[in-house]
């Protein structure tokens, strides 16, 4: 029996057990399993393990996903959570290659998956609150949000939760370094049923510019020149 042969809900059923790659390349051999790599039930779970993996046409976005998980663990990260003002020209050239990937991306999710329940972030060090917030207002039956080592994320974005998330069940933020103990009070105050975890977000110390840290070392100068 030719595997064309089959129906389409036994094909779907077949792709399921099959990752990106694999199907892509069976959409690619003829227009019947084209249309089974089109149908939206294959697309309700989106998992990324690196950011290359956003570039590559071998995945649907649509209104069928319901949870979208990007978690990046290398050691790239480590460079990407250094400060902006702190990083080398060779630092910033290493992000400049995927830093507005995953900002990218969710901007399409938010023209295109209006019924994700569930988004997980992990290892995006570029992420900002300007990317979630708007994922937030056009994703209003999300109920669940995962972020973990996203240092760019602040309180802006517990202030969205609170706001926009309707819906929202659980928020965690955990080693996100520039979430602060008043941000999380905020929303414990504003959104008593959301269930919110922040492991070791609020003790890390926060991003500091260095104009912030001028009368800092000013008074330190001068300590040491009268001692």
């Amino acid at each position: 029996m030719h595997l064309t042969q089959l129906n389409h809900e036994c094909l779907l059923h077949l792709f399921s057990f099959l990752d990106k790659d694999s199907h892509k390349c069976l959409s690619l051999t003829c227009r019947r399993l084209r249309q089974v790599f089109l149908d939206p039930k294959l697309w309700t779970l989106l998992c990324f393990s690196s950011l290359r993996q956003l570039r590559r046409d071998n995945f649907v976005l649509g209104p069928s996903l319901r949870c979208l998980n990007i978690s990046w663990h290398s050691s790239r990260v480590q460079v990407c959570n250094i400060e902006d003002w702190l990083k080398s020209s060779f630092q910033r050239d290493i992000c400049r290659s995927h830093e507005s990937l995953v900002s990218t991306f969710l901007s399409h999710v938010c023209c295109t998956c209006p019924n994700l329940l569930s988004l997980t972030l992990s290892g995006c060090g570029h992420v900002t609150d300007q990317d979630l917030v708007p994922v937030l207002q056009s994703c209003r039956k999300l109920r669940l949000l995962h972020l973990e080592n996203c240092s760019r994320v602040t309180d802006g974005s517990l202030e969205g939760a609170a706001r926009h998330g309707h819906s929202l069940h659980r928020v965690t933020v955990d080693f996100c370094r520039n979430v602060t103990r008043a941000g999380l009070q905020a929303v414990r105050e504003r959104r008593p049923e959301i269930q919110l975890s922040a492991v070791r977000s609020a003790e890390m110390i926060p991003d500091r510019k260095p104009e912030a840290l001028a009368p800092i070392r000013s008074a330190l100068q001068k300590v040491l020149l009268f001692s």
